[in-house]
């Protein structure tokens, strides 16, 4: 989806950056992350500097919000840095999906050695859970769209940065498409989402990695799809 105008937005509409975390260890052996804390790889850095360099070149940002787990929160960092913001806010309701048992696990493994928890994960269910205190997609959207919309709320007429998951961006992309599939969420891809008057949500723009043409990326999107985070 190509990339909307940044020189104007209406002072009745939040324009939300909504960033990937750059890559782990983890996403490239294909290992589930969910609430555990990984930090990033040295190709996960180097993502972080290419869309932080991106940022600063465009429409000024406010704010800088970010999950509290560290590879989002280093993410954030590098782009607050870089785009001249002192510090990052950190939000809880902007982690991944709590993916209970099968956190730590590598996902074609955990099909075999977890088949419940693997099953619960692939359900179309939106209120299964998953064994080990696990989530259901329907926490996860409520959650992580709540906390959204309040960020929208307070950032009206501005543009702010927030960096979370694969996970949860996808439920965040139902909540302006109920019925669209976002697809693989890439490491550091950019999706902008406008926020305006009456809670109505819209997407300007989608999984936009051309910053990354100079840099090497995982393709596979891992964390990033349905079946995994």
């Amino acid at each position: 989806m190509a990339e909307s105008d940044f020189s104007y937005v209406n002072p009745a509409v939040a324009e939300i950056v909504v960033i990937r975390h750059g890559e782990t260890a983890w996403n490239a052996e294909a290992r589930i992350q969910g609430h555990l804390d990984v930090e990033l790889n040295e190709a996960g850095r180097q993502q972080a500097v290419a869309v932080a360099n991106r940022l600063a070149k465009e429409r000024k940002i406010s704010a800088v919000y970010s999950s509290d787990l560290k590879r989002a929160l280093e993410t954030a960092q590098i782009i607050a840095t870089t785009c001249g913001i002192p510090e990052v806010i950190k939000d809880p309701d902007m982690r991944e999906r709590n993916l209970g048992e099968l956190q730590g696990l590598v996902y074609h493994e955990a099909i075999m050695t977890n088949p419940q928890a693997a099953a619960a994960l692939k359900s179309r269910r939106t209120d299964q859970t998953i064994p080990g205190g696990g989530e259901s997609l329907d926490q996860l959207y409520q959650r992580c769209t709540s906390s959204l919309q309040k960020i929208g709320n307070k950032h009206r007429g501005e543009r702010v940065v927030v960096v979370t998951h694969g996970g949860t961006i996808r439920a965040l992309f139902k909540r302006s498409h109920p019925r669209g599939i976002g697809g693989k969420i890439l490491n550091t891809s950019v999706n902008i989402f406008h926020l305006s008057d009456g809670e109505e949500w819209k997407v300007k723009s989608w999984g936009d990695v051309s910053h990354l043409n100079q840099t090497d990326y995982l393709q596979s999107g891992f964390g990033g799809d349905k079946h995994s985070g």
